[in-house]
């Protein structure tokens, strides 16, 4: 049976709703009432990676290529956090499916103080590294100078990069979606102002170039940080007055049961990312260019599959810890066939924004012809990415992260990686996206047997 609320545990009343409206709500509008306050902030926070790319891009082709570079190193930190995110939603939402209040508290502060730890090791590491690893993804003597200056401040606010995505995963698991749409929609603004200010300078402030990009998202990341630890929720859920080290090393041992291989599957993204960048940059600068927007614009055209994806993960967690299978079952397949029909509608949409995005992010033909390929090809599988992403996310909301490694390291490293890299050979960087997209329509057919399979062994 499961343990009862601690009398003094705060927020024992205050996840009782929220648990309520996940066990008990009508799935389809209560999956849209969470997810639409996280594609709000989404749709905020991903544009500043556009917003940051639109002013880079006023610099010159070599400053965007450089910038281009960066971005797989940027998402494989991201995609810890991610990864960590997964981990405590997962831990949180069916221990409040069972009841147990009083090992929320101490699981959500231990995994607040996990994510600090690992944003400062990510700061060590990214800095003893930079060079050497810039150098092997193929960066030349001419992109280095820009990566240095961008990478050399992002790697120093990689804390604050982290810390708000574990903070948002503690509260998403109680259902407030809320609070990170609106922290989100905050960070994202005051990165635009801060973007035109330190990038080309206002008044007696120098122009920073590159570097106040960067430093630009790490004073964005930190004031969501700091807002969200003074939430008053988050407030009344930590719990560091009961802080030992054995409960701690126990808290970080289950979590990292879900967090470690989410986190190691999330990274795997960046990696073949970084990959693919490598492929891409056989082909010039101007094509690396290009595929680098591409790559941003595809983020965005994720954005209602990603926030599902994060709404999704803590209903199904909270129901399979209740023992309501049926409702597991209908939630996951039901949002297959929701990504399927959506994404093939925002295809169309790109096909019809495509000439203004590539007047409005390339300087020169070369580039705009390579993002015109891109958005053609690769956001045409994005139905079938989508289906994988929900399906990694709910085996990791079901406590088997190993099959969602499993189903990652095929898309990527089985089939994404090879194809574009044969399609590379075969046809430059046309070939190159049909890859991408050929391996993600095979994969998503894997994916939905997979799940299918896990789903029937449930009564």
């Amino acid at each position: 049976m499961s343990a009862p609320a601690s009398p003094s545990s705060p927020p024992a009343s205050r996840s009782r709703p929220a648990r309520r409206e996940l066990l008990e709500g009508p799935i389809g509008l209560t999956l849209l009432r969470k997810s639409l306050p996280v594609v709000g902030g989404m749709i905020a926070m991903m544009s500043f990676n556009l917003v940051d790319t639109w002013f880079i891009s006023r610099l010159g082709t070599e400053e965007l290529a450089a910038v281009a570079f960066t971005f797989p190193v940027v998402f494989t930190v991201i995609s810890l956090a991610i990864g960590l995110g997964i981990g405590t939603s997962a831990v949180v939402a069916r221990r409040l499916g069972q009841g147990e209040f009083g090992t929320v508290r101490r699981r959500a502060t231990d995994a607040a103080l996990l994510a600090v730890v690992v944003g400062l090791c990510m700061t060590l590491l990214g800095l003893t590294t930079l060079e050497p690893l810039f150098r092997l993804m193929g960066a030349d003597d001419l992109l280095m100078p820009h990566i240095r200056d961008y990478m050399g401040i992002w790697y120093l606010g990689a804390a604050a990069v982290i810390v708000p995505r574990v903070l948002n995963s503690i509260l998403r698991a109680h259902g407030n979606t809320a609070t990170q749409g609106l922290t989100m929609a905050l960070a994202a603004g005051v990165n635009v102002l801060l973007d035109w200010w330190l990038i080309f300078g206002i008044g007696p402030f120098p122009a920073l170039g590159v570097s106040g990009a960067a430093l630009a998202t790490v004073m964005s990341w930190g004031l969501m940080a700091v807002v969200l630890v003074f939430q008053r929720e988050l407030r009344e859920l930590f719990d560091f007055a009961g802080l030992t080290g054995r409960g701690l090393l126990d808290s970080w041992r289950e979590l990292s049961r879900i967090a470690g291989p989410a986190a190691v599957t999330s990274v795997f993204t960046p990696i073949a990312l970084g990959l693919i960048t490598r492929i891409v940059a056989g082909h010039g600068h101007d094509a690396v260019a290009g595929f680098g927007v591409g790559s941003r614009i595809e983020a965005i055209s994720l954005i209602a599959v990603l926030a599902l994806s994060m709404t999704l993960s803590p209903l199904v967690s909270q129901n399979a810890g209740a023992g309501q299978h049926d409702r597991v079952r209908r939630a996951i397949l039901g949002c297959f066939v929701f990504v399927l029909a959506w994404q093939l509608l925002v295809w169309g949409g790109l096909q019809l924004l495509a000439p203004w995005l590539v007047a409005g992010y390339a300087k020169r033909d070369a580039v705009g012809e390579v993002l015109r390929r891109f958005l053609w090809l690769v956001p045409l599988g994005l139905g079938a990415q989508g289906v994988v992403i929900l399906a990694v996310s709910s085996f990791n909301a079901l406590h088997r992260p190993a099959r969602a490694m499993r189903l990652s390291v095929i898309r990527l490293f089985a089939l994404t990686v090879p194809l574009a890299w044969l399609g590379g050979r075969l046809a430059g960087s046309t070939g190159i996206f049909a890859g991408m997209l050929v391996a993600n329509l095979l994969v998503a057919l894997l994916a939905w047997w997979q799940i299918r399979r896990v789903l029937a062994r449930y009564p």
